[in-house]
């Protein structure tokens, strides 16, 4: 059951705030009424350094943890999901199961699939965050950034491998000269440029 609007985030990297702009995300269009839910096809994490993205993406959803990443998916070592179940013993993913495993509640209108690390990091046996993101097919893919030095090139570098459309947000963004001139020369490179989760809530309401 594919919900009316599927979204799949990926970033440019690992720690540029996928899991905060997702939630802020979920959480305003929740607000607003609208029947969110979030999956995480597969996690990995260092035990004990905190609420897992599962944890923070079932937080803003209202649903369990276990449902926005199957419990046989959570993988307690900070490596890349595949090489983490390696480590572990554990079957490694392909993307045929990873899209398979992913399901949604009835009535869901908008679904956030959050990947992992940036696009070319691995998330199966057989493919990367991209691969997974163009097999969910999704109506939108949202690539999330770190708004400082170092943001052009990382986006250009990742928007690249998004077989998508794309919109580009700019996590942490200030109005500072160099966030300023980072957007804009995104923007000039032809990129659909956000500054924060308020901006791409807007956008997605105008698609319902």
């Amino acid at each position: 059951m594919r919900p009316e609007t599927v979204v799949v985030a990926l970033g440019t990297g690992t720690d540029v705030g996928k899991t905060w702009v997702g939630a802020a995300v979920l959480g305003l269009l929740r607000a607003r009424g609208v029947q969110v839910a979030a999956r995480k096809p597969a996690q990995s994490f260092a035990p004990g350094d905190g609420p897992t993205d599962a944890d923070v993406l079932a937080a803003a959803t209202g649903e369990r943890p276990e449902e926005v990443c199957p419990p046989a998916r959570w993988y307690e070592v900070a490596m890349a999901p595949p090489m983490a179940a390696a480590v572990l013993g554990r079957p490694v993913p392909t993307l045929g199961d990873l899209v398979a495993e992913t399901r949604w509640p009835p009535g869901t209108e908008l679904g956030w699939v959050e990947t992992v690390g940036g696009p070319r990091s691995p998330v199966a046996t057989d493919g990367d965050s991209a691969s997974l993101a163009a097999a969910l097919e999704p109506d939108l893919a949202v690539l999330v950034a770190d708004a400082g030095l170092g943001a052009v090139n990382a986006v250009l570098l990742s928007a690249a491998a998004i077989d998508a459309l794309t919109v580009v947000v700019l996590n942490g963004y200030q109005d500072t000269d160099l966030h300023r001139r980072n957007r804009d020369w995104l923007a000039r490179s032809g990129l659909d440029v956000l500054t924060g989760p308020e901006e791409l809530v807007e956008r997605l309401s105008r698609r319902s």
